[in-house]
Formats: C-alpha cells, sequence, structure tokens
C-alpha cells in the first residue's frame, strides 16, 4: 500500500510536471533538450508491452512534438523487483512517444540512492540502464521565501528532504508561506506534507510559532494516508502479542513466510480466535497449521 510520503513525493510532480525537467537539470546537471511544454502522461506502459506494467508517474516534454519522456518513480525502500521492471518502463515509453525517454528516480534514502543509481545490466554486450536517482543530498535547499514563492512544490520537496535537518524549520516557513498564495487545497496539502517532514522538536516549535497546538491533518489527501497508518500501526500492535505467544509454544522465532501468514490470519480470524488455537493446539500442529495456511 503506497505511504503518504510516497504519494506526496508523486503529487509535487504531477502538480507541476515542469519540476522533474527542472531537477533533471538543475541537481542532476542532466542535458535537455529545447522543450515549449510539460505536461502529465499516461503512465500505463501495458500497451506497449504485455504485462502489467505502470509507472508511478510519466512527464512528457514537448516542442510541438515529444522530445523526451521523463518516468518518475518514488522509491522509499529497495524492491528487486525494480531492476527487471524498469528498463521495460524506459523501452516502452520510448517506443510509445517515439523519442528519447530516461528514468528519475527520487528517494530520501542516501543510502539507498547509492544503490539505486548503478547500472541495470540488460544482457551480453554491456547493454545497460542507469537510473538517474536524486537523493535528498541532491535536492536544493530552499530557504530563501521569494525563490519558494515562484516554486511552490520544489520548496516542498525541499522539506521533505531537509526537514529534520538544522536548517529544517527555516526551510519549513519558507514552504509554508509559498503554499500560501496557492488555491485552498494545494495549501492545506502542503501544509500538512511540511509539517509531516519535520521533527518531533522543530514540529512542536513550528507549530507554537504558527500558534496551532495539537496540529490536525487538513487535507484530505494527507488525512487518507495518516489514517491508513494508524490503521496499520493498530494492527501491528495487534499482531505483537500473537506473535510472542506462537513463537513461545513452539519454541523457536517465525520464519518471516509465517510471519506474513499469521499477520493474514490475523486479519481474517481476529486476534482473540488465534490466542485460542496457541493455547489449545500443540506445537507441532501450530507449525503444520502456519505451513498449511500458507499454502493455501
Amino acid at each position: 500500500m503506497p505511504s503518504l510520503l510516497h504519494e506526496a513525493i508523486i503529487e509535487l510532480f504531477r502538480n507541476r510536471p515542469v519540476l522533474a525537467a527542472e531537477l533533471l537539470h538543475e541537481a542532476l546537471h542532466i542535458p535537455l533538450p529545447p522543450f515549449t511544454e510539460a505536461r502529465i502522461a499516461s503512465a500505463d506502459l501495458t500497451n506497449i508491452i504485455p504485462r502489467e506494467l505502470r509507472a508511478d508517474l510519466l512527464v512528457l516534454l514537448l516542442d510541438e512534438q515529444p522530445v523526451l519522456v521523463i518516468i518518475v518513480e518514488a522509491q522509499l525502500q529497495w524492491d528487486p523487483d525494480k531492476p527487471f521492471a524498469w528498463p521495460a518502463y524506459v523501452a516502452g515509453a520510448r517506443a510509445r512517444y517515439r523519442c528519447p525517454a530516461c528514468l528519475l528516480v527520487v528517494t530520501p534514502d542516501e543510502a539507498l540512492a547509492a544503490r539505486l543509481s548503478q547500472p541495470i545490466v540488460l544482457g551480453p554486450g554491456q547493454s545497460s540502464i542507469t537510473p538517474l536517482v536524486l537523493g535528498p543530498e541532491g535536492v536544493p535547499v530552499v530557504k530563501d521565501i521569494e525563490e519558494a514563492k515562484e516554486r511552490p512544490e520544489l520548496s516542498v520537496l525541499s522539506a521533505l528532504a531537509h526537514g529534520r535537518t538544522e536548517g529544517g524549520i527555516s526551510i519549513a516557513v519558507a514552504a509554508l508561506a509559498a503554499g500560501a498564495g496557492l488555491d485552498a487545497e494545494r495549501a492545506k496539502l502542503y501544509a500538512d506534507l511540511v509539517l509531516f517532514s519535520l521533527g518531533e522538536a522543530a514540529r512542536t516549535a513550528l507549530e507554537k510559532l504558527m500558534s496551532i497546538p495539537n496540529y490536525e491533518y487538513q487535507s484530505e489527501f494527507a488525512r487518507k494516508y495518516v489514517q491508513q497508518g494508524r490503521e496499520e500501526g493498530r494492527a501491528e500492535g495487534s499482531l505483537e502479542p500473537v506473535l510472542r505467544l506462537f513463537e513461545r509454544r513452539l519454541a523457536r522465532p517465525l520464519t518471516s513466510d509465517e510471519r506474513e501468514n499469521l499477520a493474514t490470519q490475523l486479519h481474517k480470524e481476529g486476534a482473540t480466535r488465534l490466542t485460542d488455537m496457541a493455547l489449545d493446539l500443540s506445537a507441532a500442529d501450530l507449525a503444520a497449521l502456519l505451513v498449511a495456511n500458507h499454502g493455501r
């Protein structure tokens, strides 16, 4: 399930498609062809490649005709499937729009950025695709309010990347000022994302500065993902006691497959039913139950 941070990054590019080109040029120093328009295009590439392939976002640069396709992917953690899917994204977009294509990966994790920057070797002959990766250190620091007002999406991305650093409050103030002049829904969303980006101490200090104690998320976008996170947290919390009980009865830690299966069963059966099973069944029957259910 997508997280607030993942969807927030994509939403910023969706609201300002030219942001993808700006970051390629200004942060990653990639030469760009002349263009007069940047717009969002369909990220569904299944009509080019016969399998389910959907990128996070596809930005099309045009100079009357398409001149560059930028595939934007937000990546929060390592996914071993991506090195196999990403080359297909690039090939599919290039075939559809009959122009060069590239992959821009945005991640809030600097170590992950280094890992994702490695070339993806396609096969013999050293053919490869290298993702253009923007980690937090590469995102411009925007503290100037006038600059933030000119490019509010960049200022919010700056807060998401640098909000927990020493200068986080200054970046946040600039981003909040930039959002003040926008339409109501975007202003609410960007304020939510800025406050989401800060550490606890900085957020508390900013809330006092803004006289908004006990801040509640204002945008429907943020409320959806915050509520989702709370529900997932409650589910994880109810799993831990059951997990400990199963592990004590089995006298060993559960494998990752068994943990995943137990979480699925918790969702279906409820904590009370699983607790009863852990107490009533033998250790051998419990182990067999986890294996049998996992195979269904």
